[in-house]
């Protein structure tokens, strides 16, 4: 088994950033999810209620975050990315209060003309960690602005058995992984405690629950019924559609697009 893909989001729920190697954090990939788009009320916003979230792309250039929409690269907006500073701002993602960094007026108003609504841009504050559940810590982890776990891997012959019972093929992008491997059955990551990649340690935490957002086509932001409605047949447990796995890492370091994945 062999990684394939290492994918980071910077901007919850926005495009995405494929690497050939990442730095693996207690929170996650270095710089994943650790920006996120509030309303007015605090609330986040992500793909559930806005999916033209979906047409912005971001850029990693030296020590700048560059964000734009899919048709109008040119017309983007620049952040720093080592910021640690600015203004804290009360907010919530599901369940979990967080404290977190405004970036700027100048980017608030540029979210809010492309996205036609009023909205704030904030940074995460690593000064109020926001820790997993405690049924799944282990060394008291914490996470980044993802929806619950630091880091989400799927075996590309899970999307492949998937695909096979699609009239329409969907790409991993619908999934958001993290981590992608080849060379495994499908779903066998199921069935995995702990692996190892590189020299780091992950311990798988719990299974992915899949939303809404797997509907939407990330290059179009058009909503539809798949794969949703094929995985409800067969990878329904409990109430919860499921499809890859949650990990957390049980120590730092780098891994890199053809790592060997071991299974502990």
């Amino acid at each position: 088994m062999k990684v394939s893909q290492i994918n980071i989001f910077p901007i919850k729920s926005l495009g995405g950033i494929n690497l050939t190697d990442g730095k693996v954090e207690t929170s996650g990939f270095q710089y994943d999810r650790n920006w996120m788009l509030v309303d007015e009320n605090g609330k986040f916003l992500t793909q559930r209620t806005k999916p033209e979230m979906a047409l912005f792309q971001t850029e990693i250039r030296e020590n700048i975050l560059y964000i734009y929409h899919q048709s109008n690269p040119q017309n983007g907006i620049e952040i720093p990315i080592n910021q640690n500073s600015g203004k804290k701002i009360k907010s919530q993602i599901w369940d979990d209060p967080v404290e977190a960094l405004h970036v700027s007026s100048t980017v608030d108003t540029w979210f809010s003309r492309q996205l036609k609504m009023s909205c704030q841009l904030l940074k995460m504050d690593l000064d109020n960690k926001r820790y997993i559940e405690s049924e799944y810590k282990v060394n008291n982890e914490y996470v980044s602005f993802a929806d619950s776990m630091p880091f989400l891997i799927i075996g590309q012959a899970s999307l492949e058995d998937l695909n096979e019972r699609l009239d329409s093929p969907v790409p991993m992008s619908r999934f958001r992984p993290n981590i992608v491997f080849t060379g495994t059955n499908p779903f066998e990551e199921d069935s995995w405690d702990k692996i190892q990649i590189g020299k780091v340690v992950f311990q798988v935490t719990k299974p992915c629950a899949r939303c809404v957002m797997t509907t939407i086509d990330q290059y179009t932001a058009t909503k539809g019924k798949e794969p949703l409605k094929t995985l409800a047949k067969y990878r329904n447990v409990n109430g919860k559609i499921l499809f890859g796995q949650n990990l957390i890492a049980l120590n730092e370091g780098e891994i890199a697009v053809g790592d060997e994945v071991k299974v502990l």
